[in-house]
């Protein structure tokens, strides 16, 4: 983990111009929010990333997944963090898939300890996402921050906004537009969360057999990535897991790409990217731009990242939540 510190900068997205261009962003969030109210934060939430990431890789990529699907259901308000029955993370996008919850609490607690009531939980999940991302080889952004918690959970929301890997990718592109974002952060998005991290076989199981009346196996599906994927999947409970990103599993990169040029994208959402009929008049192009040019993708996946951090809140109330798992 040597380039962990190793801080590169994209000036390529300025704030300024996403912040008059974008419609619906909310320009009040400032990278220095609390630059005097407490100090202690980047410190403080870098310190147990890196921790969490040296004690497992791959918690980089469940606390980037943690912020996405925060982010799409009311917003960026830390909803997801909620505990009870009809909370989010029991939806079933999120259950037995998001983690990361723990890492958030252990900052939190500590955050308590040197400034109370002041960090929010949302800006928290932003923040060690962004980290997450940095600490994986991947570009470091201005995580903006000013964000309050949100009061209430939307498991509704959550099983019906979540993008859903066995969705057509026009279907995807819906949704995204849904919450402001376009079909450049679709693609940018998906490669940015599925570079790092793993999945389990229930996610693409279909793909392996019985996938159609003609088809044994998804035929965008490389046939000896097919056939591994069976031995591992073969007689489990459906929760075996293997990396996204098959080539740089833990490398934060543009290897999702070009493993979709080879059909070895992982789930069908991923292929569909480029291979579906959806894909090839939507997101073809920009796949082929991505997988050619990594530091493209980098400066693009920073203003997406931007973006998706200031899809409106649904509630226009909210609070500094002491726990960040109930409401104060």
């Amino acid at each position: 983990m040597e380039h962990l510190y190793d801080y590169r900068l994209v000036l390529a997205c300025s704030i300024l111009a996403l912040c008059l261009g974008s419609q619906g962003v909310r320009c009040e969030l400032t990278s220095h929010y609390y630059y005097s109210s407490c100090p202690q934060l980047y410190p403080v939430v870098r310190q147990h990333v890196y921790a969490a990431m040296v004690a497992e890789r791959r918690m980089g990529a469940s606390l980037l997944r943690l912020h996405f699907h925060d982010c799409f259901v009311n917003g960026c308000d830390a909803s997801i963090l909620l505990d009870g029955d009809d909370g989010e993370k029991f939806a079933k996008p999120n259950l037995n898939s998001v983690r990361g919850y723990e890492v958030i609490d252990a900052i939190k607690a500590d955050l308590e300890s040197r400034c109370p009531e002041v960090v929010s939980c949302a800006d928290i999940v932003a923040l060690a996402a962004g980290f997450g991302v940095l600490f994986s080889g991947g570009p470091y952004y201005n995580v903006l921050l000013g964000r309050k918690d949100g009061l209430v959970a939307n498991q509704s929301g959550a099983n019906s906004g979540l993008p859903s890997p066995f969705e057509p990718i026009d279907s995807i592109i819906q949704k995204f537009d849904a919450v402001g974002l376009n079909t450049t952060d679709v693609v940018v998005l998906s490669g940015g969360a599925h570079t790092i991290g793993r999945a389990r076989c229930a996610l693409f199981s279909n793909r392996l057999s019985n996938f159609s009346a003609t088809d044994s196996v998804d035929p965008t599906l490389d046939a000896s990535l097919a056939e591994s994927l069976q031995q591992l999947c073969a007689g489990g409970d459906g929760n075996q897991t293997t990396a996204l990103d098959l080539t740089s599993p833990d490398v934060f990169d543009n290897k999702y790409y070009q493993n979709l040029l080879q059909q070895k994208g992982l789930l069908s959402s991923d292929q569909g990217l480029f291979s579906s009929p959806e894909g090839v008049a939507a997101t073809k192009g920009l796949v082929q731009m991505y997988s050619a040019d990594g530091w493209h993708f980098f400066d693009d996946f920073a203003c997406s990242m931007i973006k998706m951090g200031n899809i409106p809140l649904t509630a226009s109330d909210g609070e500094i939540r002491k726990n960040c798992r109930v409401p104060n």
